[in-house]
C-alpha cells in the first residue's frame, strides 16, 4: 500500500474555503428570499449566481483537500472529469438554494432534499477522485465509504435547515450565519476527509493523469485564486446589494413617512389633528354617494362654541388653543368611529353622522351639547363653554355639499339667536337670514368700490365746561336702498369676511384728510380719534397703513389718536405691547376704549404706551352717588391719574352724569349731552357757534 500524507497548510485552507462557501451560500439564500416575491427575475439571477458561487466554493474545497493529499508518486487530474465534478457541485448547490427559498420546508422535503444533495456532494467528491485515473483502481473501505456518504447527507440536512432558518434579515442574523458557516464548513470538510480515508492505493499504483492531466502546482494556484475571487465577488455583491436594498427601503420608509406627514398636514387641522375642510369635503362627497345608492340618511352638524371668544381674549391664545384640543378630544370620544368630526377653523366644528332614521340625529346632538357643557380643566383653569349646533339631514335638507353646508350653518345661527347652548334642525325659513347675510356681504363689497361709506364726527369736550378737544370719527354706510346704516349692522360681518381691513384703511385715510383740513383752518389743538377693530389691530400691515395716511395728508402724528378696545389690547399681551409701542413710536396717541369691560391685568396695563382711558358707556348710564357704577368710575379715574393717563367718559347724556364725572376728576366727555355725531360741515359750524356762545 502507498502511504498517504497531507499538506497541513492546504488542509487549513480547505477548511477556510468551506466556511467561506457556507457563509456565501447562507447570504445568497437571503438575497434570493428577499427578491423572490417582488422581483422574480432578479431572484433567478441570484439563484444562478449563488449556485455558481456555492458550487465553486464546495468544489474548490474538495480539490484543495485533494491537492493537500500526497502520495509517493506523481499525481495529476483529468481536466474533463474534473469539470464534470464542478458541474455536479454547481447543480447540487442550485438545488439546495432553490429548496431553502421555498415558502416552507417540511420534514419530508428536508430529508428528501438532504438525500439528493448528500448524494450529489458525494458524487462530486468521488468523481473528483476518479479524475486521478489510478492504475490499478482505488480501493475503498466500504464502511468508511458509507460513513462519508452518510456524513454528506447529514451535513446537507443541517445545511438546508440552517440556511432555511437564517434566510431572513433579522436582528443578530449576521453573527448567527457566521457560527452556522463554521458548523457547515466543518461538516463538509469532515465528509471530504472521511471519503479520503476510505481510499487506499495499492503498491505500484500509477496516476494516469500525472502526464496527460492538469499538474498539481498549477491547479492549486488556479483553484485558490479563482475560488477566492468568485466567493469574494459573490459575497461583496450580495453585501452591497443588501446595503443598497436597506438604503432603498429606508428611503422608501422615509418617503412614505414624509408622504403620510404631508397628507396629515394637508388633510388635517394642525392644532386638533381633526380632519380639515378639504378632508371633510371628501368625506361629505362619499357620504352623499353612499346614501344615494342605499337611499340612506346622514346628518351634517355645524357646531360653534359659545363663550370661547371671551376665554381666548381674556386668557390668551395658548389657553384657547388647549381648550380647542380638549373639545376635539371630547367630541371624538362622544361620536362613533365611522363618524367624522372636523374643524373648519376658529371654534367651528362639523360632525358628519351616519343615520338609520332622520330622527336619530336628535340623541347625537343632545350628547354633543351635554359633552361640551361639562367643565374643561386647562392648566390651572376650570373653563366652561357651550355648543350651538345646526343640523341638516340628507336628502331632506339638501342633496349637494353646498346646500347641506349652507343649511346646517343657517340652523346653527338660528340656535345662537335663540339663546345658544342647544341645537336646531334646519327649516326653510332659516335660509332667509342666510341669504340676507350673503346679500349684505355682496353689498359691502359694492359699497367699498362705489365709495358709499361716510364718516361722521362726535366731539370731545374738556370737563367741566372746557373747549372742544377734537372728535371721534364714526363710520356710516349710505346704502342705496336702506338709507344710512349704522356700524352695529355691518361691522361684525365685515370683520368675519375680512373686509374690515380695506374699510378700516379707508376710515383712517379719510379721518386724516379731514383733520388736515381742520388744521389748515387753524384748529391745531384738535385731535381726531379713529377706532381700530381687533382684526385691523392684528393686521401685520397696520403700521404701514397708519404711516401712509399721515404722510399722504401731511398730518402731524400727535393729531391722531387710535382707539383700541381693552380686550383687544389684552389679547396676546406681548404681541399687543409690541404693536402699540410701534404706533407710539410714530408719535400717534393711543386710547384704551371700553375700559372696565374686559379683564385687564394692571401689570400689563402700566406697560401699555397709552395716553388715554375711555370709560365704557355702560358705567356712565346709571351714574349717581353711592351706586356700584359710581364706585367703578371713581376707581378708573383714580387708576388713570396714577398712570398719568387722560380719562374720557363716553355716552354722557345728562347734566347729572357730567357733574359727577367732573367731581371725580374726569378729564373729558363725549356724548349726546354736548354733541351728537355730525357730518364734517355741520360739525365745524356747530363747534364755531358753541365757541361764540361760550365767549
Amino acid at each position: 500500500m502507498l502511504i498517504a500524507t497531507y499538506d497541513k497548510l492546504l488542509v487549513v485552507v480547505s477548511l477556510l474555503v468551506a466556511i467561506l462557501a457556507s457563509y456565501t451560500a447562507l447570504d445568497m439564500a437571503e438575497r434570493i428570499n428577499t427578491t423572490s416575491n417582488q422581483h422574480p427575475r432578479v431572484a433567478r439571477f441570484w439563484l444562478t449566481g449563488g449556485a455558481i458561487a456555492m458550487g465553486v466554493g464546495i468544489w474548490s474545497m474538495h480539490f484543495i483537500g485533494m491537492l493537500a493529499f500526497r502520495l509517493p508518486i506523481a499525481l495529476g487530474y483529468d481536466a474533463w472529469i474534473t469539470a464534470v465534478s464542478l458541474l455536479i457541485a454547481i447543480a447540487t448547490s442550485g438545488f439546495a438554494l432553490w429548496i431553502v427559498t421555498r415558502r416552507d420546508l417540511p420534514l419530508r422535503r428536508l430529508f428528501g432534499s438532504a438525500l439528493l444533495m448528500g448524494v450529489g456532494i458525494a458524487g462530486m467528491h468521488y468523481t473528483g477522485m476518479a479524475a486521478m485515473r489510478m492504475q490499478p483502481g482505488i480501493d475503498y473501505d466500504v464502511a468508511l465509504f458509507v460513513v462519508s456518504v452518510f456524513i454528506a447527507i447529514a451535513a446537507s440536512a443541517a445545511a438546508l435547515w440552517i440556511a432555511f432558518s437564517l434566510r431572513k434579515n433579522t436582528p443578530h442574523v449576521k453573527a448567527a450565519r457566521a457560527g452556522a458557516s463554521v458548523v457547515m464548513g466543518v461538516a463538509i470538510v469532515g465528509m471530504h476527509y472521511t471519503g479520503m480515508a476510505a481510499a487506499s492505493f495499492p503498491s505500484g499504483s500509477v496516476c494516469m493523469s500525472a502526464r496527460e492531466g492538469v499538474g498539481i502546482g498549477w491547479l492549486a494556484i488556479l483553484i485558490i485564486v479563482v475560488t477566492l475571487a468568485v466567493l469574494t465577488i459573490a459575497l461583496l455583491t450580495s453585501v452591497l446589494d443588501a446595503r443598497l436594498e436597506s438604503r432603498t427601503a429606508k428611503l422608501a420608509r422615509s418617503l412614505a413617512e414624509a408622504n403620510e406627514e404631508l397628507t396629515q398636514m394637508v388633510l388635517h387641522d394642525h392644532l386638533t389633528k381633526l380632519p380639515n375642510r378639504t378632508l371633510l369635503e371628501d368625506r361629505l362627497t362619499q357620504a352623499i354617494n353612499k346614501a344615494a345608492r342605499s337611499n340612506g340618511h346622514f346628518a351634517l352638524m355645524f357646531m360653534d362654541l359659545d363663550g370661547f371668544k371671551a376665554i381666548n381674549d381674556s386668557l390668551g391664545h395658548h389657553v384657547g388653543d388647549r381648550l380647542l384640543v380638549e373639545v376635539a378630544r371630547r367630541l371624538t370620544a362622544t361620536t362613533r368611529a365611522h363618524d367624522t368630526v372636523a374643524r373648519l377653523g376658529g371654534d367651528e366644528f362639523v360632525i358628519l353622522v351616519d343615520l338609520t332614521l332622520p330622527d336619530d340625529a336628535m340623541p347625537v346632538a343632545e350628547k354633543l351639547v351635554e359633552a361640551v357643557n361639562q367643565p374643561f380643566c386647562v392648566g390651572e383653569h376650570e373653563l366652561r363653554v357651550s355648543a350651538s349646533i345646526g343640523i341638516a339631514i340628507y336628502p331632506e335638507d339638501g342633496n349637494t355639499r353646498h346646500d347641506l353646508v349652507i343649511n346646517a350653518d343657517a340652523a346653527m345661527y338660528h340656535t345662537k339667536r335663540a339663546g345658544r347652548n342647544g341645537y336646531n334642525f334646519f327649516e326653510p325659513s332659516m335660509n332667509a337670514n342666510a341669504h340676507h347675510q350673503l346679500q349684505w356681504l355682496q353689498d359691502l363689497r359694492v359699497a367699498l368700490e362705489r365709495k358709499q361709506f361716510r364718516l361722521v364726527y362726535q366731539p370731545k369736550f374738556s370737563l367741566p365746561d372746557g373747549p372742544v378737544l377734537g372728535a371721534e370719527a364714526l363710520l356710516r354706510w349710505q346704502h342705496p336702498e336702506r338709507g344710512l346704516v349704522g356700524p352695529d349692522e355691518f361691522i361684525g360681518l365685515a370683520e368675519r369676511s375680512g373686509l374690515i381691513i380695506p374699510i378700516g384703511a379707508w376710515v383712517l385715510d379719510e379721518a386724516c384728510r379731514q383733520m388736515h383740513e381742520w388744521l389748515t383752518l387753524g384748529y391745531a389743538d384738535w385731535k381726531i380719534a379713529v377706532n381700530l377693530s381687533a382684526v385691523q389691530f392684528a393686521d401685520p400691515h397696520l403700521l404701514e397703513v397708519v404711516r401712509g395716511a399721515l404722510e399722504r395728508h401731511q398730518l402731524p402724528p400727535q393729531s391722531l389718536t387710535l382707539e383700541v378696545t381693552e380686550s383687544t389690547a389684552m389679547h396676546d399681551t406681548e404681541a399687543s405691547l409690541l404693536t402699540l409701542q410701534k404706533i407710539a413710536d410714530l408719535g400717534v396717541e393711543i386710547s384704551i376704549d371700553d375700559f372696565g369691560t374686559g379683564y385687564s391685568s394692571l401689570l400689563y396695563l402700566k406697560r401699555l404706551p397709552a395716553n388715554e382711558l375711555k370709560i365704557d358707556r355702560g358705567f356712565v348710564r346709571d351714574l349717581s352717588d353711592g351706586t356700584e357704577d359710581a364706585a367703578i368710575v371713581s376707581a378708573i379715574v383714580a387708576l388713570g391719574r396714577t398712570l398719568n393717563l387722560r380719562i374720557v367718559a363716553e355716552g354722557v347724556e345728562t347734566e347729572r352724569q357730567q357733574q359727577f364725572l367732573a367731581s371725580v376728576g374726569c378729564d373729558a366727555l363725549q356724548g349726546y349731552l354736548r354733541g351728537r355725531p355730525m357730518a364734517p360741515d355741520l360739525f365745524l359750524q356747530t363747534m364755531r357757534e358753541q365757541h361764540k356762545s361760550a365767549a
